[in-house]
């Protein structure tokens, strides 16, 4: 009987040390969190919007730097806009980042055991994947999230005032035919692909080499640290992808890839690339600690439900 009890301590043992298998909406579930935590970005939710605004203003003429355009939108749309567009926001999180969290977690299970866990290039790998899955997935929320985002800095007339997402997906369905739910999806891919390479693998990697290398123990301050320097890597790697996908989603008209780059080129140079990078930075950072703080409490919570907290 003893060897009986031990047994069973050792499968015990082997089931908290080994790799658990998380529901597939947590990276969702954690993301719908941060968004709603991060919109409004305390007095001005307005810095998504704004850069929007920043990537989409035209070269030529009168332009804004960061703090004229949060004034400006501020000023136009009031206390009211300070959550216009939510709906889009936490319908792309629940496609786009529920695909992408919730393939890179799966494939990063397979690929662990209690004895090792995958090296950095191997998250990278897939985490692109998952990216590539995420981005077509999440394409018409994306779409509708740059429109809706976009919408008050167009002329009244041009407007598209769409109420909520459901509605949005609709009309754009009916007036513009579904095609119109997957413009720009393959540089909205491309830059899926750099956000979560350089978003969740660098965070595993950056988590991994705190609790190595600074001996530091797996809580808040270790995920906030590690989720920081994710959202740094991921704004950089990101920048460029972001200014084109945004300028291909709110166009009225459909422009080739090719040309379009070789019109922003032409005009504007190298700068165009890291155009808005603050902003960004503003937005996607606290979006990000966000995030992975909520993941860590999902998987805590649910490590503590089913009894596997050491």
């Amino acid at each position: 009987m003893p060897a009986s009890e031990q047994e069973v301590r050792k499968d015990k043992d082997a089931q908290q040390t080994g790799p658990i298998h998380y529901p597939f909406w947590f990276g969702g579930s954690a993301s719908c969190f941060a968004a709603c935590v991060t919109h409004p970005l305390d007095l001005g939710e307005y810095l998504p919007q704004g850069i929007v605004r920043l990537q989409t203003q035209a070269y030529n003429g009168s332009r804004r730097n960061m703090l004229q355009m949060f004034v400006h939108i501020f000023q136009a749309d009031g206390v009211v806009g300070l959550y216009r567009g939510l709906s889009a926001s936490l319908l792309r999180q629940m496609t786009y980042s529920t695909t992408r969290f919730g393939v890179y977690e799966e494939l990063k299970e397979v690929s662990s055991s209690s004895l090792s866990s995958p090296s950095l290039p191997t998250l990278i790998a897939m985490a692109s994947t998952s990216g590539l899955l995420g981005g077509i997935a999440g394409n018409p929320a994306d779409v509708l999230n740059v429109r809706m985002q976009h919408d008050a800095a167009l002329p009244a007339a041009e407007r598209r005032n769409y109420k909520n997402a459901v509605e949005g997906l609709y009309r754009m369905a009916k007036d513009e035919g579904v095609k119109s739910l997957w413009r720009g999806v393959w540089p909205n891919s491309m830059r899926a692909v750099l956000m979560t390479a350089s978003q969740l693998a660098s965070y595993d990697g950056f988590k991994n080499a705190l609790l190595e290398n600074a001996e530091m123990e797996d809580g808040l301050t270790t995920h906030f640290t590690a989720s920081f320097l994710a959202g740094f890597v991921a704004t950089t790697v990101c920048s460029p992808v972001d200014v084109i996908k945004t300028r291909v989603m709110s166009a009225t008209e459909s422009h080739g890839m090719v040309s379009l780059l070789g019109t922003i080129f032409r005009n504007e140079g190298f700068g165009w690339m890291f155009r808005g990078w603050v902003p960004s930075f503003i937005r996607l950072g606290p979006h990000t600690v966000a995030t992975f703080l909520f993941l860590e409490q999902h998987k805590k919570v649910y490590r503590h439900m089913k009894g596997l907290e050491a």
